[in-house]
Parts: C-alpha cells; structure tokens; sequence
C-alpha cells in the first residue's frame, strides 16, 4: 500500500493508530486500531457518516476501547510494532473499493465501509451499531455528492 495515496486523513489516522498500538504494548497495529482512530477524528469523514446514519458515537468509542482493552499485550514493549495481517487485509479491501469507485486515493470512509464487511471482531461491532452496507454506501454517495476522490485533500475539502 502506497501512503503516498492515502488521503490525509487517512494517513493521519493510521498514524494514530500506530501511536495508540505501541501506548497500550500491543503486538501489531489492527483494524480495532484503525477504526478507533477514525471515529475519533474530528475532522475526518467517519464522524459525520456514523452521525448521518444515527450512531451513538460515545457508546462506539467505549466499544472500541474496550475491545482494544482485550488484545494481547508485550510483558517487555520494544516499541516495534508493526501492521497486523488483518489490517493489511483490511486495508487492500478498501483500496479495491477505491479502484472499482475510479478513485485517485484511498479515503476514510471506504475503509469503514471494508471493516464493517469484515467478518472479525469489528465487523461485528459495527453492525451492533444499526451499519449494514446498503445504509452506510447510500451515505457515503450522499457525502461524496457523485464525486471520486482524486485529490489527497478530499476529506478536509468536504467538511470545510
């Protein structure tokens, strides 16, 4: 995966995600992670989309911190960590979603749109919250107003 076509925003929160993986000593950096990092973002486009599709945002976040709480930690933390299979996984998802949607870049909410497809531990979360992929694609056209995104600004481009 190229970062380089990532949104910003994207790229910030995977950066996010990085940080709060080595804070609690987790192994790897995971999707739990990720998502983690994108509903918490306050000017990404996760948050208005979990909003518009009427998710209680502060039971989600605790959710995801306590299913953050059960992963393995490392008893003597070297601070390497590195990107989880399923996160990788995750990640090439969203990017063929982005590339069947004529994308220049992968944005925030195809990777929601790829962990609420997956079939683990946050999949499961997120549907527990009312998303199913026939609601969260209809916000996500509705936010996107017919546009692909082509440029790496596009997230902050439409909450501005």
């Amino acid at each position: 995966m190229r970062m380089d076509k990532l949104t910003a925003r994207l790229q910030a929160a995977l950066a996010d995600a990085q940080s709060l993986a080595v804070g609690r000593d987790h192994t790897a950096v995971e999707p739990l992670h990720l998502v983690n990092a994108l509903v918490k973002q306050r000017d990404g486009s996760v948050r208005p989309l979990l909003t518009k599709l009427d998710v209680r945002l502060p039971v989600l976040e605790r959710e995801l911190d306590a299913a953050l709480d059960k992963l393995p930690r490392l008893k003597n933390p070297t601070g390497d960590v590195q990107v989880g299979p399923d996160l990788s996984r995750l990640m090439n998802l969203a990017d063929r979603q982005a590339q069947q949607r004529g994308d220049q870049y992968l944005s925030s909410e195809l990777v929601l749109l790829a962990a609420l497809q997956d079939r683990g531990e946050i999949g499961k979360l997120l549907k527990q919250h009312g998303l199913n992929a026939a609601n969260l694609e209809a916000a996500i056209a509705q936010l996107r107003g017919g546009a692909a995104v082509d440029d790496a600004g596009a997230e902050e481009q439409r909450q501005a």
